[in-house]
């Protein structure tokens, strides 16, 4: 039996967890990355020597069209076809109002919903031929209403994918599934030097108390993507732990 196969955007955070819980359950891995590549190359190197599959790690800025072209044509010729997008990759730039700039507006707009539409766009065409597919947009809470003014750029951005996902299930119904999940605070690297007292008003306002492990939303995302969730589809599923009244 063949394996199937998995694309995900990007290569460190979440998206290291969501790599290594597909490559466990024996699915071939396709990753990019865009700054880096030391790290995505280790990884890759890892969950081939440990679980057997089949990889591509590929250099990838998902806001230039003709990368993502690029991307295609060599998941075409190593591959033949993908059987699920996780649009994982995304950028955030957390500046007060008066820094904020067009330029870094467009920019985390181009990356964290442009590129998901462009992703969505040719990899689920691919799909879309096969009759056979699933797409999963990481969106987040801050796209929903938790509202941060340092980031309010972000914030727009995955309100976006959240519209974005709506309008992609029904294009490419009845043959792909497409889902948004929305994440609230997750335990990363990007997260390791945030202010103490700051993480600690932020934990207070989940009724678990706490940030999330990468691999809580990784396993939730696995499921959604997999047979058992077959009939999930179009829609936005909150993963944050609680939020207090």
């Amino acid at each position: 039996m063949n394996k199937k196969c998995v694309l995900i955007t990007g290569s460190t955070g979440l998206a290291k967890e969501l790599i290594k819980i597909y490559a466990k359950n024996n699915y071939n891995v396709i990753m990019t990355y865009l700054n880096h590549e030391k790290e995505a190359l280790k990884l890759e190197k890892e969950i081939k020597e440990k679980y057997n599959i089949n990889t591509l790690c590929i250099k990838c800025d998902i806001s230039k069209e003709e990368d993502i072209i690029n991307l295609k044509n060599k998941v075409i010729d190593t591959f033949n076809n993908i059987d699920i997008l996780i649009n994982n990759a995304s950028i955030s730039i957390d500046t007060p109002f008066e820094m904020k700039t067009k330029d870094n507006f467009m920019k985390i707009l181009e990356i964290n919903l442009v590129g998901t539409f462009l992703m969505s766009k040719y990899f689920g065409d691919l799909m879309f031929q096969n009759k056979s597919g699933n797409i999963i947009n990481i969106s987040s809470t801050n796209g929903m209403d938790t509202y941060y003014e340092y980031g309010l750029d972000y914030d727009s951005s995955k309100a976006g994918v959240i519209n974005l996902t709506h309008n992609l299930a029904n294009h490419y119904a009845p043959y792909i599934r497409i889902n948004c999940i929305c994440p609230g605070w997750i335990n990363t690297k990007m997260n390791e030097n945030m202010d103490k007292e700051f993480k600690k008003q932020e934990e207070n306002k989940i009724l678990l108390n706490r940030f999330a492990d990468p691999s809580e939303i990784a396993e939730l995302i696995y499921f959604v993507s997999s047979d058992k969730a077959s009939y999930i589809n179009d829609s936005i599923i909150r993963i944050d732990g609680g939020k207090k009244c």
